[in-house]
């Protein structure tokens, strides 16, 4: 079953956040269990993030997290925004095209 996090989040150093992401991805390469990341940035808000990412399944989410690189990433990740993030789970029980 696909699962999807989506990650809500506030940060004023949005190039040092681009970068870290860019850096995730290249060291990640062939490793990640991510099947889609969609970033997006509130247009009434331009330090209001939310980034909804796909699994194949929970399980293979929590393989992503495992990752060594995962780990660094969360920690920067949160040193980076203003405020603690907000992290919601979502089994996808139906989808339509």
């Amino acid at each position: 079953m696909t699962f999807v996090q989506i990650i809500e989040y506030e940060t004023t150093r949005e190039d040092e956040m681009e970068a870290l992401f860019q850096s995730w991805l290249r060291a990640t390469e062939g490793k990640r269990t991510v099947t889609r990341d969609a970033h997006t940035q509130d247009r009434d808000d331009t330090h209001h993030y939310v980034d909804i990412i796909e699994f194949p399944s929970y399980e293979q989410a929590m393989v992503n997290n495992r990752l060594p690189e995962t780990q660094k990433l969360a920690e920067q990740f949160r040193a980076l925004c203003t405020g603690e993030p907000r992290f919601m789970n979502l089994e996808v029980k139906e989808e339509q095209a």
